[in-house]
């Protein structure tokens, strides 16, 4: 049985002095619920995120890394960096990344192989536009940037990876895929890992992101595929954040 993962995605949200309080009461909390739990912060506060998290069961990681291993890259970090700073996970792929930055399915894969070469676990992003969906491609869009990763890092990456799906259309917008909308993709991704491998497609987790809430957290991540969530705004309040770890 895949035990639930739930991932608190800071965005850019938080200072130093602001940042402590909210580590702490997720550390606190975290210890009593069942899910692993992991914070994904920005990089200026990965240090502190490592030094408050260390030795707690909630892990850290960072929102994004370069695809490159070192060089003339300005501004950009590397796998190995982010391994230096303690960090288990790293997401690859954020609509948001994708959107407003233009990585590319490829640059996504080159991305998620970089993670897993440095140690790292990737958490893959996928999902559809509102655009793209309500044109009914949604099957496709997801297949194209699913097929991406397997045709650079193979099925069997997907042993040390999780993917979470992310309808762009409900990210921050206050809207929710319904319960039966979000297993639809989910077992969409399962059954094209499954074309490749079954054992592997049945233990790789699978989380839902976007708009979740207290409120619809439990039916959301009692699906059959949903195996937790990707979580952006709640996360930034430990009542909140917590409240989803515990469904």
């Amino acid at each position: 049985m895949r035990k639930s993962l739930v991932v608190g995605n800071w965005k850019m949200h938080g200072s130093l002095a602001g940042n402590v309080a909210l580590l702490e009461a997720v550390k606190a909390g975290a210890a009593g619920v069942r899910a692993d739990v992991a914070l994904c912060v920005p990089y200026p506060y990965l240090a502190q995120a490592g030094t408050v998290l260390s030795g707690s069961k909630v892990a850290w990681g960072a929102q994004d890394v370069s695809e490159y291993e070192s060089g003339a890259y300005t501004g950009e970090v590397s796998a190995a960096m982010l391994a230096d700073l303690g960090c288990s996970c790293v997401i690859v792929g954020h609509s948001e990344r994708r959107s407003f930055y233009g990585d590319t399915d490829a640059v996504v894969a080159a991305k998620f192989v970089a993670a897993q070469k440095a140690g790292l676990t990737p958490i893959l992003c996928v999902g559809e536009t509102l655009a793209e969906r309500e044109s009914g491609v949604t099957t496709a869009v997801v297949t194209r940037q699913l097929d991406a990763v397997l045709a650079a890092a193979g099925v069997s990456a997907l042993k040390s990876a999780v993917v979470a799906y992310e309808p762009v259309w409900a990210i921050g917008t206050g809207k929710t895929a319904s319960p039966q909308q979000a297993q639809e993709v989910h077992a969409l991704i399962r059954a094209r890992f499954a074309a490749e491998d079954a054992a592997i497609a049945q233990t790789t987790r699978i989380l839902y992101g976007g708009s979740v809430k207290p409120a619809n957290a439990q039916e959301l991540f009692g699906q059959t595929d949903i195996d937790g969530g990707l979580i952006g705004g709640a996360s930034l309040v430990a009542a909140d954040f917590l409240a989803i770890c515990a469904a």
